[in-house]
């Protein structure tokens, strides 16, 4: 498992490596006090550790409200999924199973 922790400071210089490296990038937002969150997290671990080519971006909405602003976040946790820079092909509010991810980014 290799997620990565972004906040705004760094978020789209990571954000524009890890395109540069990977076919899929799945933004996650959550924060530490949400239990579905990290229900969310125990299946991205799963497609993470099955997948090469996808990197899971971790985005504390608490330390990031400006983020959490920009990709119209309401409800935790959201899970967004970009095949590259320009095309989002997946958008999730609560938790989904890490075989539907793996369907989704298939």
């Amino acid at each position: 498992m290799a997620f990565i922790e972004v906040d705004e400071s760094n978020f789209a210089t990571i954000l524009n490596e890890e395109f540069a490296k990977k076919q899929t990038v799945i933004l996650k937002f959550g924060s530490e006090w949400c239990e579905p969150c990290h229900a969310l997290e125990c299946e991205l671990e799963d497609v993470d550790d099955d997948n090469e080519n996808v990197s899971v971006l971790m985005i504390d909405t608490d330390e990031s409200p400006d983020l959490t602003n920009r990709y119209d976040v309401y409800q935790l946790p959201t899970m967004v999924i970009y095949r590259n820079a320009n095309e989002m092909i997946y958008r999730n509010e609560g938790v989904i199973l890490a075989q539907d991810i793996e369907e989704i980014i298939a």
